[in-house]
């Protein structure tokens, strides 16, 4: 057992919140205090595990502070840069409440929130997600948002609500389940969705970042959207192969035209560039396909080499081969 454990009396915690961290140097202390505050008021059996995502500021040394001050507060630093969703993995493999709140650290996700969460969990549901109404985000990061949602929802069958983030309580029995999936490319709201289990959401206030900016830039949500897609669905191969057999009848169809014409019409159809152009459209959506293969076989080569999702290089407790 940790030293941690051993602090809060050898039981578990009635209520964990976890919290990846990248570059959260300025709202770290606000955070721990409305948390804290929040949290007391639900049980005083509580814990923060909070996983630095090596964002190369001073979150890490704020963190250490915060775990030494109260024992509550738990530290867990990568040995590199591995994303977000795995930093959400890395808390829920590490924390050890009844119930788990998962929330981002610019405090756009309001900690307020927590005990209404909490109490509709209580009504019956193992996952309650936070739904926000009014996003306090730029025009452009929730038109964008909204299509992936819609993409992602077409093309992985999974009836998924874009206006709910990460934020959202979780009970044991998910955080349990959510540990047997072990694949390379995680989403966590997805992963969560696809287990079934009673959910149910309600409206909660957004804020605006409590400092800074979004450092999810248009190329890595691009790259999170398609990872995100392919790892739940294999629906593009599928669409691929359909779109492959409308082209060959269309051509079927083009080729008894053709013959018609010049049976009837003793000449052939005119048309050199249009054939040129057409020639040029089927070789792109060949290469196309056969890119959208090799995704599908990378990504399968990726998941077979059996690599832990995440290294942690220290910790504010005892964690084999990590470092305080």
């Amino acid at each position: 057992m940790s030293k941690q454990a051993k602090k809060m009396g050898n039981n578990s915690p009635h209520l964990s919140v976890v919290i990846p961290v990248y570059k959260a140097e300025d709202c770290l202390d606000e955070l721990y205090g409305r948390l804290r505050v929040t949290l007391e008021s639900i049980s005083p059996d509580f814990e923060i595990v909070l996983v630095e995502d090596c964002g190369g500021d001073n979150s890490w040394p704020i963190i250490k502070r915060l775990a030494a001050a109260d024992s509550r507060v738990r530290g867990i630093q990568f040995s590199r840069n591995f994303g977000q969703h795995y930093g959400i993995t890395a808390g829920l493999n590490h924390c050890h409440g009844d119930w788990v709140v998962v929330m981002d650290c610019d405090l756009q996700d309001r900690p307020e929130e927590i005990p209404h969460l909490y109490a509709k969990a209580l009504t019956g549901y193992d996952v309650v997600l936070a739904r926000r109404g009014m996003r306090c985000d730029p025009l452009h990061k929730r038109m964008t948002s909204w299509l992936f949602y819609k993409i992602f929802s077409y093309l992985t069958d999974i009836k998924y609500d874009g206006e709910s983030g990460n934020f959202r309580i979780i009970s044991r029995k998910v955080v349990v389940n959510f540990r047997h999936m072990g694949e390379q490319l995680r989403f966590f709201g997805g992963l969560i969705q696809w287990m079934g289990f009673p959910t149910t959401s309600i409206d909660v206030v957004h804020d605006e970042r409590f400092e800074g900016k979004s450092t999810y830039t248009f190329a890595k949500l691009w790259k999170l959207a398609t990872e995100t897609i392919i790892a739940h669905s294999d629906k593009p191969l599928r669409l691929a192969v359909r779109f492959g057999f409308l082209m060959a009848f269309i051509s079927f169809c083009y080729g008894i035209y053709i013959l018609g014409y010049a049976l009837f019409y003793s000449s052939p159809i005119p048309g050199w560039s249009s054939l040129i152009v057409s020639l040029y459209f089927i070789g792109g959506i060949i290469i196309s396909i056969l890119g959208i293969l090799g995704i599908y076989l990378g990504k399968t080569f990726d998941e077979s080499k059996k690599r832990p999702l995440y290294i942690i290089r220290r910790a504010t407790f005892d964690e084999p081969g990590a470092a305080d």
